[in-house]
């Protein structure tokens, strides 16, 4: 009688001598897009506090997806996910009024001349983020939800409405899609009230509110907490910037 062993397709073809090319893992896309020479020194120095590799990971993107990168700035997250998307996906690299003044020469000479594929410059205010409905795999927003509730009309800050501004996310967001936030942590219990004064927001508060558009919790990183942050500074103290206590927070929809 043949006794028949259960060997593995991979083994299977090792012994038989063919050459096997392990498949593309989405670990492998976003190490690559962090490795990609491309990358200016300011972001490669960025990256051994922001930890892209997990914020990346929480996206649950992958080639030919459509991902918003919400008030992006610069586009330093822009750039890594369309490393991850590729030219046939679509970063969409929102910013409004206000964040555009501050970026709009590095996006002109980067992204606007010089157009990356794969990268679409949106500027678009918040009560009209002009996203499609059921368009989007996955959207992301890094130290800038607490703006929602920031008010200073003198920089173009004007009074937001958070309800309207997430029901947008919300519809443009496909089923199953993610939104994954990144925040500076304020004290708890203190909800909206830090994100004037010290542009922090408290982490239960602005899990709530997310929650209350429709969208349900998945996971959270302890990557970028820190428990020796003072946070009654204002994040861009020089004795705290850059090494604030964040919270990363993803849902879906």
């Amino acid at each position: 009688m043949k006794v028949l062993l259960a060997i593995p397709l991979l083994a299977i073809l090792i012994l038989a001598g063919c050459s096997v090319t392990p498949a593309t893992t989405t670990d492998d896309l976003i190490l690559g897009s962090i490795a990609n020479p491309a990358r200016s020194d300011a972001d490669r120095d960025r990256d051994a506090r922001s930890h892209p590799e997990v914020i990346l990971g929480l996206l649950n993107i992958e080639p030919g997806d459509t991902v918003a990168d919400i008030f992006a700035g610069g586009g330093y997250y822009s750039q890594l996910i369309a490393g991850i998307t590729g030219p046939e996906g679509n970063v969409i690299l929102h910013n409004n009024t206000p964040y555009s003044k501050w970026v709009m020469k590095q996006l002109q000479e980067q992204y606007i001349d010089n157009p990356v594929p794969g990268i679409r410059v949106l500027l678009s205010e918040v009560d009209d983020l002009q996203l499609e409905p059921d368009s989007l795999d996955a959207a992301l927003m890094v130290m800038s939800f607490h703006d929602l509730y920031y008010y200073n009309p003198e920089r173009g800050w004007g009074e937001t409405d958070v309800t309207l501004f997430l029901a947008q996310l919300q519809i443009a967001l496909k089923p199953g899609a993610r939104l994954v936030i990144v925040d500076h942590a304020a004290f708890p219990g203190t909800g909206k009230d830090s994100a004037q004064e010290v542009h922090r927001i408290d982490e239960e508060f602005a899990r709530q509110v997310i929650e209350d558009i429709g969208l349900t919790y998945l996971t959270g990183s302890n990557v970028l907490r820190n428990p020796n942050d003072d946070k009654s500074k204002m994040v861009f103290d020089k004795t705290v910037r850059g090494k604030t206590d964040r919270f990363v927070m993803a849902f879906t929809k």
